[in-house]
């Protein structure tokens, strides 16, 4: 079983910027970020594989939000820029065996980490 931990959340302006983190205890194949507001449905965010890097995103954060990273310590990051209060929603990192933004493929999920843009 994998065990993920988000950080990096907390309460921002608009425009302003935040990165979370989500650290794996053992290798992934790809991890994905969802996110989830008050009465709406989880939505897909970002993803990544470990084979290649490759990324995808949903469209409302092409250009603000980047995926990346380290395989060395099994950590995945995402940048988000230019926050926007729609942005506002617990964010979670999943397990996968391939980078997608449906969230039913994904095995193991971490506890979340709450992302407020307001001002």
């Amino acid at each position: 079983q994998v065990q993920l931990v988000e950080s990096g959340g907390g309460l921002v302006q608009p425009g302003g910027s935040l990165r979370l983190s989500c650290a794996a205890s053992a290798f992934v194949y790809a991890i994905g970020w969802f996110r989830q507001a008050p009465g709406k449905e989880r939505e897909g965010v970002s993803c990544i594989n470990t084979n290649d890097n490759s990324t995808d995103y949903t469209d409302s954060v092409k250009g603000r939000f980047t995926i990346s990273r380290d395989n060395a310590k099994n950590t995945v990051y995402l940048q988000m820029n230019n926050l926007k209060p729609e942005d506002t929603a617990v964010y979670y990192c999943a397990t996968a065996d391939l980078c997608s933004l449906y969230g039913p493929l994904y095995d193991y999920w971490g506890q979340g980490t709450q992302v407020t843009v307001s001002s």
